[in-house]
């Protein structure tokens, strides 16, 4: 076992690699120029150059990465354009924000997607099913932003129930915090709830025609326990994997749903990034965010290995 969480260790390393370098490489392929952001549409030339070399700008790029990936492997991931503020800091503020969301928005998700995958492939093509698919199939198919425009007309502005927007700390008022977080948390969930449903019905049907799964039936074992200790308990295996690369990819939908609700976290924070033509936040928020997806599913494939030894042991012969 420890040979293989060495080998799945070693094997993340380039990715991460890699992925720093796109991360780089793509945020100076945008156009614009923060120099001349930061100096302002009157500058003159003298003054735009002056900006771009103390920013380092005028260096070419393989030496502007290397510097930066040098400064990221010490900790430091530099400085805003423009709040000169170290980016390490702006993004500790707004990451407890971003984790507040996307972490209730993956229990949501399980909380919606157990039951109804499990329920569907029990009543596998009845109308309980279809219904389940139906849902599934339109949380898949509307863009999560058009839903959370839509609950804030809905439940914000029609009904009053609920806040458009905003973020209370939990500390402060804990039922006023709850309100502003079921909205996002909700329009967040909705499509990785379709994927989990499908995906745990797909894996439930499949075990459910395992030879030991129509043994326990032959022996008289109620359906109920049949379900429970037998199919359900084994279906789950396979599903850890998805859950595991589904919550990396709530991180990367938070940033959309984020700037519907006004939600003060990451996402938020390098949307506005981007329009400022701050490099460094960008940076750092999207290195941050990619290298928690890669180490999510570095983690859910070691616990995919810990759950079922003929994973490890087949990468092992390979």
């Amino acid at each position: 076992m420890t040979a293989y969480i060495f080998r799945r260790i070693l094997q993340t390393i380039p990715v991460l690699v890699l992925t720093s370098f796109c991360v780089f490489l793509l945020l100076h392929l945008v156009p614009g120029d923060p120099a001349l952001v930061l100096a302002g549409t009157d500058a003159t030339a003298d003054v735009i150059e002056a900006v771009r070399k103390d920013l380092g700008l005028d260096q070419p790029l393989p030496i502007q990465y290397l510097k930066w990936v040098e400064h990221v492997l010490r900790g430091d991931l530099g400085k805003s354009y423009v709040t000169k503020l170290p980016t390490w800091d702006l993004i500790m503020l707004k990451l407890p924000a971003t984790l507040e969301l996307t972490v209730t928005a993956f229990v949501l998700a399980l909380l919606i997607a157990v039951p109804t995958g499990i329920l569907a492939a029990v009543r596998q093509r009845r109308p309980t099913d279809l219904a389940i698919s139906t849902f599934t199939a339109v949380g898949l198919a509307v863009p999560n932003f058009w839903v959370g425009i839509l609950f804030i007309l809905l439940f914000a502005l029609a009904l009053g129930w609920l806040p458009p927007g905003g973020r209370v700390e939990f500390g402060r008022a804990p039922l006023l915090a709850l309100k502003h977080l079921i909205l996002p948390a909700l329009t967040l969930a909705i499509p990785q709830s379709a994927i989990f449903s499908r995906f745990l019905r797909a894996a439930v049907v499949d075990v459910s025609q395992e030879d030991y799964v129509r043994t326990a039936r032959a022996k008289g074992v109620r359906e109920r326990l049949v379900v429970s200790r037998h199919v359900v308990r084994n279906a789950l295996i396979p599903v850890v994997t998805v859950l595991g690369m589904h919550f990396g990819r709530l991180l990367g939908g938070a940033v959309i749903i984020e700037s519907v609700f006004a939600w003060p976290g990451v996402g938020r924070l390098m949307l506005q990034a981007i329009g400022d033509r701050d490099y460094t936040v960008v940076q750092g928020g999207l290195l941050l965010l990619v290298s928690t997806f890669v180490l999510i599913n570095l983690l859910t494939d070691l616990s995919y290995g810990f759950l079922d030894p003929r994973i490890r042991l087949a990468r092992g012969r390979g």
